[in-house]
């Protein structure tokens, strides 16, 4: 059966590598990946690359996929405190699914509350956020707790693309 991914993308200035190394990693090791963001209209991440989104957040059902991925990159600061964000997160925690989320995106899944007791990474400047949502946090490059992956930055995307992949390939 087909492994399936939703990387959610900022409707402006994701990380491009957080998006595109994952995106590459998970579809040549056969996973089928779907495209969410806030806004059809095409993305453009802070490095230039562009994106049309196939889904918008509020389409999507959680069952319809095996791993959520909130992708990084400064404008992914627009999820922190969105209740549709939130909601997706929770349920995906909630289903089993695998959560995941690179850079500064672990400030979203911290502020829905899925991070509590929980080992964790993100980017540098955020590390206050996510403790204060209860995260353990590791300073590592990759960190994997339960279900849950994160990622610190976008050197590390080719590490937190390998690790959701190994996860999926265990299920």
């Amino acid at each position: 059966m087909v492994k399936k991914a939703l990387l959610i993308i900022a409707s402006q200035k994701f990380r491009d590598e957080e998006f595109l190394k994952p995106k590459k990693i998970l579809e040549e090791g056969g996973v089928e990946v779907t495209v969410a963001s806030s806004s059809l209209e095409t993305a453009t991440g802070m490095l230039g690359a562009k994106v049309k989104p196939d889904i918008l957040l509020e389409d999507v059902n959680v069952d319809d996929y095996d791993a959520i991925v909130f992708v990084g990159g400064s404008g992914a600061s627009e999820y922190w405190n969105n209740p549709l964000a939130h909601s997706i997160a929770r349920k995906a925690e909630e289903k089993g699914k695998l959560l995941c989320a690179i850079c500064i995106a672990p400030v979203t899944l911290a502020n829905a509350g899925l991070l509590e007791g929980k080992r964790a990474t993100v980017f540098g400047s955020e590390i206050d956020k996510i403790k204060a949502g209860g995260a353990v946090y590791t300073g590592a490059g990759v960190e994997k707790d339960g279900r849950i992956i994160t990622g610190q930055g976008p050197e590390y995307a080719p590490d937190f693309g390998k690790a959701i992949l190994e996860a999926l390939r265990q299920d």
